[in-house]
């Protein structure tokens, strides 16, 4: 999917439906003149819903579409009958898209299962017809109840890629390549910083017709956790991901600064991402030697798994894949 059409941020403005009045009639007909309440409730207004499907991948039908409006609840009749309700409206969503109030920014909902619906904002309230007030000393309540009127809210909706494995580093660390190898993803690769705007998603083969999703995340930057560059957008695609897979390239000046920068941001921007299987994947190895690579191998001072690979070589991307298994099984 080209770059343009990959959406994962829309601010809509909701507004359920107002609920109906109930009726205040009195039973009347060619046998009875004056009859008893037999006024209807009124119908609820539209809810606005948000349903999960797994066949989305982007927000992008909803890009354009700046107010969301459900119908009006209808109002109550005679003859005890119920206004219809007003139209619901829903809104089709990928799995992993998060809603928050627009002012607060506080989280509301977030939706994970394919087919899962839920209200994003209530229809108003159906009011009470007259029949419902009817006691031994209101023998003829000749009231009812308005209608509850819906709610009018602006709503943010964010989409957090969902994926087995996300892939963490700096730009042009060699993401998008190795995506490219062990998948049929075809990520754009280019020699510069930020070739990577958007996540891309490939479904890696393993052993005996097995498979997992890998995430390519963009490009990490020091102080991305405040924001700075495109990190809050690029971190929120990382918290859903069952293992981190840190990528520093070989003939990085200092892999262990590199390592510590990553982990500093993923833990400032969401302190829940520690507890994430992580292993170090040292790429580019075919730009080193045996003993350059030992030299680095004894400077290591982290304290997760490591392994050195290289997509242009293909040297280690089995072992890749077979650490990354045993750590999608075992969490």
């Amino acid at each position: 999917m080209p770059a343009q059409n990959f959406v994962d941020y829309v601010k809509i403005c909701c507004r359920s439906g107002n609920g109906g009045a109930g009726s205040a009639h009195f039973e009347r007909s060619r046998l009875t003149s004056k009859g008893g309440p037999d006024g209807g409730d009124g119908g609820r207004g539209g809810h606005i819903i948000l349903r999960g499907n797994k066949q989305l991948w982007t927000l992008l039908p909803l890009k354009y579409r700046k107010h969301v409006l459900a119908g009006h609840g209808e109002n109550g009749s005679a003859n005890n009958r119920t206004g219809a309700f007003g139209q619901d409206i829903i809104l089709e969503v990928p799995l992993g898209t998060v809603a928050k109030n627009a002012e607060t920014h506080e989280k509301e909902i977030e939706i994970t299962e394919d087919g899962e619906e839920v209200i994003l904002v209530s229809g108003g309230k159906g009011g009470l017809g007259n029949t419902n007030f009817k006691s031994s000393t209101n023998q003829s309540p000749r009231y009812a109840q308005p209608g509850i009127p819906g709610q009018e809210e602006w709503k943010i909706l964010e989409l957090k890629v969902l994926a087995d494995v996300g892939l963490v580093g700096f730009p042009n660390a060699g993401k998008s390549t190795l995506l490219s190898v062990v998948s049929a993803a075809k990520p754009k690769i280019a020699n510069y910083e930020f070739t990577t705007l958007i996540p891309n998603l490939g479904i890696v083969e393993y052993r005996d017709g097995k498979s997992f999703v890998m995430a390519d995340i963009p490009g990490i930057i020091e102080k991305a956790h405040e924001g700075k560059g495109l990190g809050l957008r690029f971190l929120r695609h990382i918290e859903r991901n069952s293992v981190l897979l840190f990528l520093v390239a070989a003939d990085s000046d200092d892999i262990n600064k590199r390592y510590s920068i990553l982990l500093n941001e993923l833990q400032k921007y969401n302190p829940e991402l520690m507890d994430k299987p992580r292993l170090l994947a040292i790429s580019k190895s075919d730009l080193i030697d045996d003993d350059l690579r030992s030299m680095i191998v004894d400077d290591l001072e982290i304290d997760i798994p490591y392994i050195f690979f290289s997509s242009i070589s293909q040297n280690g991307l089995q072992a890749l894949k077979d650490a990354l298994w045993d750590m999608m099984t075992k969490s």
